[in-house]
């Protein structure tokens, strides 16, 4: 695992011994195609129910006419659950696995393919908010605010979401602007770490049936579970703030305007990692000699137009973006431990620029197309500083990285009877990196040459997806695909041996089955799945730098192979009691490393994926006793589970495993008329486990004192929670 930090202090950690002795963007469904009142947003968890509509063809249907192993979380579910992030919503899905260990870092795959450890690695699994591709994944911590429902594809999703999605897609929807007045809030209050959170939204028409404006906002803070002795300060505070305005306009019959506009302001801890004797040693205690926090600004607006072409029996819709993010560390431990050995400070600013068109066209009653073109532009800026105080050493490092992507696609659905449909999709990406990047060290009044490199990658990708589907009746369908995924290369540091590495690829071949029952009591979905996964990015290693030193290299380091099941319910054997859950098993392994070996010179300890559990479940059961009139009262208890994952290591002998969980959560909610009142337990049974780890070898590669360093999950919260809705 690489942190900026780290890489920095160890080229400069290495000098100073002797002186002193970041796609293609893709395209999401579309946030005005919301699902119908009672499915997505009706009351009560519905994770794993089939009959939930979704968008994830870019269509509006029901999960049980999807192809696509998919899983869709509605906003109503996210809020009883006390979910607040992407993150945590994971522990929900079947096959998508997210790991953090800071504000603004998060290491996520599906079904061990697409595994993004360090945020200048384009992401593998594509994130969509709106329709908006989401080219960090950053994003995966900040704040869910106004969400009518999270969808997670699982498998290749180039045809329609393009490059970055060969592990799959998710897509956060908010929810869109009324034709009737609303108002929504939600408040919650837990400890012991004083986490607090509000939330709030409000909807309605200017003009009825022509105008409507949706405005939201979100304040969350709280102050962790670890702490810093030697500074005598919270070591892991994190605090959130959030708005969000939509504006929907209907000039005329069908034509949609849409414009959203956000902000979220995020503060944190910039990786917050204790010094461990090991993985059963759950010490809180972050021994940092400075508060390494970090703050991003996250802002955007984007605009989609959709208007039908009825000569040619189509819809046309227009797609255009601007996102944008800066970042700050103003002060960061590089060293991770008490003495004051190594300090960095650093900014990073990204651009992004979207636009797209698509025609969706009815051809004739058996047949069907989409079609469009898409362009993206990123334009990135990182400035790292460095100071080895004992050394007197300083190393700046400034990089600069734009893309350009083009895409066309399409997708052909063939329906040749009721029962059957085939969906043929195909697309091609062409992308354009640059990378310019200088580094200079100085050691005292004494300054070495600066080094001045510019690499530029460029990559031309098809990506094709086959479907059958077979609906035996109005209640069982099941399906066959294969599909190609693939996410594009990027570059290393100036200094690094190897300048930059090409993208990664995986087919994905999968057979599923889905059944919701006549009474629509019990709702399942189970497939199988194998996975060919070549050149894989997902490890990097500490390597000699040019002009002496250590530099970190991300790279290809071989080819894996993933293969697995997963099967998820929904169960009501009353009206008023639901039972709902998920379990995949993955088996996730490198079956050739040689490249690996190849640029570093070392092997590996374990054929394991660094953080990948071979199986995750979750169970939930929520049972209501209604209180007469509109008053009820549902207890819901659940448990959330995750196998043994291999720590971030680059020991060549001895893997270091960390050991499976399970967290036990409950909660009891009051409801009456348009109020809602809960008290909830996360963590009920207080237990340890690591959300990060650290091997100490990479430590003792930089020339830094070593020690394992671990991040310890949250404890115990224990709150109420206050909602309405009028």
């Amino acid at each position: 695992m690489r942190l900026h930090t780290l890489f920095a202090a160890s080229t400069a950690m290495a000098l100073a011994l002797p002186a002193v002795a970041h796609a293609q963007v893709a395209e999401a469904p579309d946030a005005t195609d919301t699902a119908p009142a009672g499915k997505a947003v009706g009351a009560g968890p519905q994770t794993g129910d089939q009959d939930i509509v979704v968008t994830a063809r870019k269509r509006a249907e029901t999960l049980l006419d999807v192809p696509i192993a998919a899983t869709a979380i509605s906003g109503n579910t996210l809020t009883e659950r006390g979910i607040n992030s992407v993150r945590e919503a994971a522990t929900l899905t079947p096959g998508l696995n997210i790991t953090s260990d800071g504000s603004g870092r998060a290491f996520v795959s599906i079904r061990g393919v697409g595994v993004t450890l360090v945020q200048s690695v384009q992401p593998g699994v594509g994130l969509f908010i709106n329709g908006i591709y989401q080219p960090n994944t950053s994003y995966l911590n900040n704040p869910l605010l106004d969400i009518d429902r999270i969808e997670v594809l699982r498998g290749p999703q180039g045809t329609l979401y393009g490059k970055n999605t060969l592990g799959g897609a998710i897509n956060v929807i908010t929810r869109q602007p009324s034709n009737e007045t609303e108002a929504r809030g939600n408040f919650s209050f837990a400890g012991p770490d004083d986490s607090f959170l509000a939330s709030a939204s409000v909807s309605g028409p200017i003009i009825k049936d022509v105008l409507q404006v949706r405005l939201a906002a979100g304040h969350r803070q709280q102050d962790g579970f670890l702490r810093n002795p030697l500074l005598g300060i919270d070591a892991s505070p994190f605090k959130t703030d959030s708005l969000n305005g939509t504006i929907r306009f209907v000039p005329t019959g069908d034509v949609v305007l849409t414009i959203n506009g956000y902000y979220d302001w995020v503060k944190g801890a910039n990786t917050p990692y204790a010094r461990v004797t090991g993985p059963t040693d759950y010490s809180r205690l972050v021994q940092f000699n400075v508060p390494s926090r970090i703050e991003y600004r996250y802002r955007g607006v984007n605009a989609r137009l959709e208007t039908p072409i009825e000569a040619l029996h189509s819809k046309l819709t227009l797609v255009g973006s601007y996102d944008a993010r800066n970042g700050l560390s103003p002060n960061a431990d590089a060293d991770f431990g008490p003495l004051d050995i190594a300090r960095a400070n650093g900014t990073d600013r990204l651009r992004t620029k979207t636009v797209e068109t698509r025609l969706d066209t009815e051809i004739g009653s058996t047949l069907s197309s989409l079609f469009g073109l898409f362009y993206s532009r990123e334009e990135a800026n990182a400035f790292d500083r460095t100071r080895i105080i004992p050394a007197n050493l300083t190393r700046l490092t400034n990089s600069a990285t734009k893309a350009d992507t083009y895409a066309a696609f399409g997708t052909l659905f063939w329906k040749p009877t009721t029962a059957w449909e085939v969906a043929l999709g195909l697309r091609y990406d062409h992308e354009k990196r640059q990378a310019d990047g200088n580094v200079s060290i100085s050691v005292g009044a004494a300054t070495l040459p600066t080094t001045v490199t510019t690499a530029q990658l460029k990559s031309n990708q098809v990506e094709p997806r086959l479907s059958v589907t077979r609906h035996w009746s109005g209640e069982l369908m099941t399906y066959a695909s294969v599909a190609r995924g693939y996410r594009g290369g990027g570059f290393n540091a100036p200094t690094a041996p190897i300048r930059q590495y090409k993208g990664d690829s995986a087919w994905t071949y999968e057979v599923g089955t889905k059944y919701v029952s006549a009474d629509r009591k019990l709702s399942l979905a189970g497939d199988v799945f194998y996975n060919d996964y070549s050149n894989y990015i997902g490890l990097n290693s500490i390597a000699p730098a040019a002009g002496g030193g250590l530099v970190t290299v991300d790279l290809n380091s071989g080819d894996v192979e993933s293969y697995g099941a997963e099967l998820e319910a929904t169960l009501r054997p009353v009206s008023n009691w639901s039972i709902n859950g998920s379990v995949t098993y993955i088996h996730a392994r490198l079956t050739d490393s040689s490249p690996y070996t190849l640029v570093t010179g070392r092997t590996l300890s374990s054929d394991r994926l660094t953080f990948q559990p071979d199986w995750t479940g979750n169970l939930y059961t929520d049972y209501t006793i209604p209180l007469g009139g509109s008053d009820s009262m549902t207890l819901t208890g659940g448990v959330v589970a995750k196998g043994s994952r291999l720590a971030a290591t680059l020991n060549q002998t001895t893997p270091t495993i960390l050991r499976p969980y399970a967290l036990v959560n409950a909660a009891i909610t009051y409801r009456s008329g348009p109020l809602e009142l809960a008290v909830f337990a996360n963590n009920l049974l207080q237990k340890d486990y690591f959300d990060a780890y650290i091997e100490k070898t990479t430590l003792q590669l930089a020339g830094l004192p070593a020690s394992d360093l671990g991040i310890i999950g949250d404890r115990r919260r224990i709150g109420a929670r206050l909602g309405f809705r009028f």
